[in-house]
């Protein structure tokens, strides 16, 4: 453990030769300043734990000292040494941040443990720091995992991006992490406090989309029993995350085009102009420069919105993240699911980077979730990551007259469709067995475990 080093800034002489004699022989490592000048240069030059200053110096005094350190080293701690009858100043000292003051006379012990507790707090503070940069390093911002190039990327411009208030475009494949990109600049921003509120505009027709934007006045329409706040309106001050942004009509564009420039729009059904201030942060696995051109998204819009692009790798891009990623999933499943030893062999970390991720990052969660339910002994193998485990040799026979046409919009992302219909499934064979857990899992070819692991994930009820 190296030595904590100490700055003693005093104008006499002798005094600093005793205190730093005592505070060698205290195994510190000691340097000496006769004025706030020659101390400010030690501090510029030396990596210091924390300085002790005298209060009453000429040219720049203790306070003056203090002052000027913290502008350089906020978190340094500085002990100011005072007359005592000088509390005004050992007041005045204390709300400018020194850590501590010690009136003279003082002993020694007294001297020794208020110099032990500030090291001991600012070592504190550069381990916080120091691990707070290790995370980022890592995880990035909220979350996201990698340390690829094409990934560090992307944090270096969520940190630009962030403490601003430009409207942010995230374009990606399905399952890249694109709510995690707004989450991290939302959380990143001075708006951190405030809410943030994601809408899936592909999930909800032009009425509903409308009315979950921007709200609705009691009688607006059949069921709208009360009035209702939008999420715009709910979201004040804070940031909104419209994902799957090219799925809003156009109808709704105009209205969202308002609140861009405006700041202000109206409930539906309603004639009160309500005031908004509110950051976009919009995403999409749609290239919206196609939909400008063929006429169904505004081109005005998207140049609202695409103020700052950022983009999203493919998994298959960032390859040499896997390892991590699949770090973290295996940590996540394992608190989740209560099962401390669960861990993965290397030869199934190995199987999983030759898999081409065609869902990327969701899809990669979801097999480790899949293989983290169903692996024996705590120990996830290579045979229960295989993508054939899903299904089984024999395909279903009833998906040859399956016309996905029909019933799938075109843009809609292969985990999507896997959620919605597991959940259905799910909700379906509970109700058809009168939520026997048993007979329901039986019906569906899980175990009953299963079954209620999933019926957790989907927050689906016991009962009827």
């Amino acid at each position: 453990m190296s030595r904590v080093s100490i700055l003693v800034v005093d104008d006499e002489p002798n005094y600093l030769v005793v205190l730093s004699e005592l505070l060698q022989d205290e195994g510190f490592e000691v340097f000496t300043a006769a004025d706030g000048e020659a101390g400010l240069a030690v501090v510029d030059n030396v990596d210091l734990d924390l300085v002790v200053t005298d209060m009453q110096m000429p040219g720049i005094n203790g306070l003056q000292l203090l002052a000027r350190v913290k502008e350089k080293k906020k978190d340094l701690p500085v002990i100011v040494i005072t007359a005592f009858a000088e509390v005004d100043k050992a007041v005045a000292a204390m709300q400018a941040g020194a850590f501590s003051y010690l009136a003279k006379p003082f002993s020694n012990d007294e001297l020794i443990v208020t110099l032990r507790k500030a090291a001991h707090h600012y070592s504190l503070i550069r381990e916080n720091s120091r691990l707070r940069d290790q995370i980022r390093s890592t995880t990035g911002f909220s979350g996201m995992i990698g340390k690829n190039e094409k990934i560090l990327q992307v944090y270096q411009l969520i940190e630009k991006v962030a403490p601003t208030q430009a409207a942010v475009l995230v374009t990606g494949e399905s399952g890249t992490g694109k709510e995690l990109v707004a989450k991290a600049i939302h959380l990143n921003s001075p708006r951190e406090a405030q809410p943030f509120i994601a809408v899936n505009c592909a999930a909800l027709s032009q009425n509903l989309l409308e009315s979950e934007l921007f709200g609705h006045e009691q009688g607006a329409f059949t069921g709208a029993v009360a009035m209702r706040k939008g999420r715009l309106e709910q979201a004040d001050g804070g940031t909104v995350f419209l994902d799957e942004v090219g799925a809003i009509p156009p109808s709704v564009q105009a209205k969202l085009l308002r609140v861009l420039q405006e700041k202000n729009f109206e409930r539906v059904g309603g004639s009160t102009t309500i005031e908004v201030d509110v950051r976009i942060i919009s995403a999409t696995n749609r290239d919206l420069r196609e939909d400008v051109a063929t006429g169904s998204f505004r081109e005005d819009l998207f140049y609202r919105l695409n103020v700052i692009p950022v983009h999203l790798p493919a998994l298959r891009e960032r390859m040499d993240d896997i390892p991590l990623l699949t770090d973290y999933f295996v940590d996540k499943y394992r608190q989740e699911l209560a099962r401390p030893a669960l861990s993965i062999s290397p030869e199934a970390v190995k199987l999983l980077l030759r898999l081409p991720w065609e869902g990327n990052i969701r899809e990669l969660e979801n097999t480790i979730e899949r293989a983290a339910v169903l692996c024996a002994n705590d120990r996830i193998e290579a045979e229960d990551v295989q993508p054939e485990t899903l299904y089984g040799e024999e395909r279903p026979s009833w998906d040859s007259d399956l016309d996905l046409q029909q019933l799938l919009p075109e843009d809609v992302g292969l985990n999507d469709v896997l959620y919605a219909v597991e959940k259905k499934m799910l909700v379906r064979a509970l109700y058809d067995t009168d939520y026997v857990q048993a007979r329901a899992a039986e019906k569906l070819g899980i175990t009953k475990s299963l079954l209620q692991y999933k019926m957790k994930k989907y927050r689906i009820s016991k009962k009827r």
